[in-house]
C-alpha cells in the first residue's frame, strides 16, 4: 500500500520541490512508493478555497506532510498548521525549513526596516503605502518551522540531494528512518589538511586562492581555511555531495557557504565558527560583519535586529 503525502512550499524558493523532480528517473519509483495528494508546485490542486467569503481547507489526511520553507507570514502558519493537523509525519523539507534559511537573514532587521527598503524610493513621500489587499500579514520574523508546529523528520539542504531525497522516501515507504549524513563537511571533505595559517586576518575571496590546482586532484589542494579565507566546513552538516560525500563547494575550489546548516542540529554556525577560528589564532575582527555566519540558520532567534544607539 502506498503512502499517501501532501507537499506544501512555505517561504522558500520552490528549490527543494525541483530537487526531488532532480532524482530523474528513479521519481518513478518515488511515484510507486508515494501517491501525491497534494504537490501544488506539480499538480493543479488549491490547499484552500473560499466559500461565502470564509477559506476553507482544501487539504486530504495523509500519513506524509512534506513542508519546505519557514513560516514569515500568516498564511504560512496557517498552512504549517493544518499540515501538521492532517499529517501523521511531518517532514521539515530544506535548511529554510529546518533553520530558516537564506530568507531568515531578514531577522536582522525589523519588518518597518525591510518595507522601507523595497517600498520607499528617495523620491516618495509617503513611505506607510505598502501592499496590504489580500496580502497576509508579515509575522515579527522568519521562523523555522518547529518553533510554531511539532517536527518529525529534519531534511536539512539548500536543496537537500536528489540521492537523499529518494533513499529517505523509499526508506519511509518501506517503514524505516530514513539515514542522513551526521558528520560535518570537514569530516568528509578530501582537501589535505596541513601546514599553518597563512594570514592572521580573514582574507576575502575575490580570486583563486594560491593553493587552488584547480586541475590537480581535490587531495593535492591546500585548505582554504588554512589559506585565511571562512570556511563553514567544520561547522556544517555534511550532504550537499550525495552519494560521493564530496562536498560541492569544495569541488569548485571555493569555501563551504554553509548551506545545510549547523553540524549539530542545535549547533550555532555563528559562534561556532568564530570559536574555531580563534582558536587558529586568526584575527575575528578582521571580519566586516558576523551576519553573513548564518547565512543559512538565522531562524531559532539566532539572528536580531541591531540595536541602535542614540546620542543625545
Amino acid at each position: 500500500m502506498k503512502l499517501r503525502a501532501v507537499s506544501e512550499t512555505l517561504n522558500a524558493c520552490s528549490g527543494c520541490e525541483i530537487s526531488i523532480l532532480d532524482t530523474g528517473e528513479r521519481f518513478y519509483e518515488i511515484l510507486n512508493n508515494i501517491e501525491f495528494l497534494h504537490f501544488p508546485l506539480l499538480m493543479d490542486h488549491k490547499s484552500c478555497i473560499k466559500t461565502n467569503g470564509k477559506k476553507e481547507s482544501e487539504l486530504p489526511e495523509a500519513d506524509l506532510g512534506i513542508l519546505s520553507g519557514g513560516i514569515r507570514n500568516e498564511e504560512h502558519l496557517e498552512i504549517a498548521k493544518e499540515v501538521r493537523k492532517k499529517c501523521d509525519i511531518v517532514i521539515a523539507f530544506g535548511t529554510c525549513a529546518t533553520h530558516g534559511g537564506i530568507p531568515a537573514l531578514t531577522n536582522s532587521y525589523t519588518n518597518q526596516e525591510v518595507l522601507s527598503r523595497y517600498y520607499s524610493t528617495e523620491t516618495t513621500d509617503n513611505t506607510s503605502d505598502y501592499p496590504d489587499k489580500d496580502v497576509p500579514p508579515l509575522l515579527e520574523r522568519c521562523y523555522a518551522l518547529d518553533e510554531h508546529i511539532k517536527v518529525d523528520l529534519y531534511f536539512p539542504g539548500c536543496p537537500p540531494h536528489p540521492h537523499h531525497i529518494y533513499n529517505a522516501f523509499i526508506s519511509l515507504a518501506t517503514g524505516k528512518i530514513p539515514a542522513l549524513p551526521e558528520k560535518s563537511v570537514c569530516d568528509v571533505c578530501p582537501v589535505l589538511k596541513k601546514g599553518k595559517i597563512d594570514s592572521k586576518n580573514v582574507k576575502r575571496f575575490l580570486a583563486p586562492p594560491q593553493y587552488n590546482y584547480a586541475n590537480e586532484p581535490l587531495k593535492d589542494m591546500r585548505c582554504l581555511l588554512e589559506q585565511g579565507f571562512v570556511c563553514m566546513g567544520p561547522v556544517t552538516r555534511a550532504g550537499c555531495g550525495g552519494d560521493n560525500m564530496i562536498p560541492r563547494c569544495i569541488s569548485a575550489r571555493v569555501p563551504c557557504q554553509g548551506c545545510y546548516g549547523p553540524a549539530s542540529f542545535n549547533g550555532n554556525q555563528r559562534l561556532d565558527l568564530l570559536n574555531a577560528l580563534a582558536s587558529q589564532g586568526i584575527n575575528t575582527g578582521s571580519l566586516p560583519n558576523t551576519e553573513f555566519l548564518l547565512e543559512f540558520s538565522g531562524a531559532h532567534n539566532l539572528l536580531r535586529p541591531r540595536i541602535k544607539l542614540v546620542r543625545k
